[in-house]
């Protein structure tokens, strides 16, 4: 009757899960997307206890959290080594689906280094695939190994209607302890950058560069003032290791970066004419600015035009 309609506001209570990393301090993790724009946060315990939480940290880049409550008689799970997983791994996943409480579900480890698409809007992703159970509410729920030990942060499925068809991801935990001890410390993630931008090989461009590799992250672009320019970084440098970690993709190289800390030093392997190269990048600021076309390289021009879309700025 076109008259004014009083404003309504309604209240939405979401469910999640989560896992106790530091019994002392009261320190829990979970998913960014679970506690984001909360209000108030419950934790509920097995022993039935519900305890008030505050917000830590969280970085949506890789959808992690870091609450906190104030309680005693915590227990907290053990890290494992998530570089030490193999597919076929059995694991178990603990959380909340659909708000039933205190579940476990298991399986193996399906595979390893995924990516997923519109995960939560995490930009940053490798995560374990598991055919373990996992629904609505497990996120930031812990996946396990058979000694118990936290192997990754349950996140995300793979699903046409919203429940489980075995495709689930974890964050693994040796990434989720990176993201951990900087949202402790500074409450976000004080992510820096190399100044390049860089794509995966592709046949016709390893042929143009002269190379028999499609591994490793190639250098189509360095920024001009940039950390990478500092340290002698070149357009057409493949990049093959970072700290003594193999890059096998574009993807791999900004996941990579993507957990190193403004000012920290890293040991870059790369390929240039041929040969292998070490070079000392000091991580920089992401205020230093972005990468300018001119200093793409060359006989990337072409092929940046329609691939542009692929290439990653680091």
């Amino acid at each position: 009757f076109d008259l004014p309609q009083p404003r309504q506001q309604r209240k939405v209570q979401s469910l999640g899960s989560g896992v106790i990393a530091d019994a002392e301090q009261g320190f829990i993790l979970t998913n960014h997307h679970v506690i984001a724009n909360a209000d108030q946060i419950t934790v509920g315990l097995d022993d039935g206890r519900e305890l008030e939480a505050t917000v830590i940290g969280s970085d949506q880049e890789t959808d992690l959290a870091v609450i906190q409550v104030n309680a005693e008689v915590l227990s907290a799970l053990p890290f494992a080594n998530s570089d030490e997983l193999r597919v076929g791994d059995y694991t178990i996943a603990i959380g909340n689906p659909f708000g039933l409480g205190h579940t476990v579900t298991t399986g193996v480890v399906s595979g390893l280094e995924r990516s997923l698409p519109g995960s939560g809007g995490a930009r940053l992703q490798q995560f374990i695939q598991t055919d373990a159970s996992i629904n609505p509410g497990n996120s930031g729920g812990a996946l396990v190994n058979l000694r118990g030990e936290l192997i990754g942060i349950n996140t995300a499925i793979l699903s046409r209607g919203g429940g489980n068809i075995g495709i689930g991801f974890a964050i693994p935990i040796n990434m989720v302890a990176e993201v951990m001890d900087q949202l402790i410390e500074y409450g976000a993630v004080r992510r820096g950058v190399l100044g390049i931008r860089v794509q995966n090989l592709t046949p016709d461009i390893a042929a143009a560069f002269g190379v028999d590799r499609l591994d490793g992250a190639l250098v189509a672009q360095v920024a001009a003032g940039s950390a990478a320019e500092a340290a002698g970084l070149e357009p057409g440098d493949i990049i093959v290791e970072i700290n003594e970690s193999p890059i096998q993709d574009a993807t791999a190289m900004t996941n990579t970066v993507g957990l190193l800390r403004v000012g920290e030093t890293a040991n870059v392997v790369v390929i240039r004419d041929g040969l292998r190269k070490t070079l000392s990048i000091k991580i920089g600021d992401p205020a230093a600015g972005e990468v300018s076309g001119d200093d793409l390289h060359p006989l990337l021009r072409v092929a940046l035009f329609n691939e542009l879309g692929e290439g990653s700025p680091l």
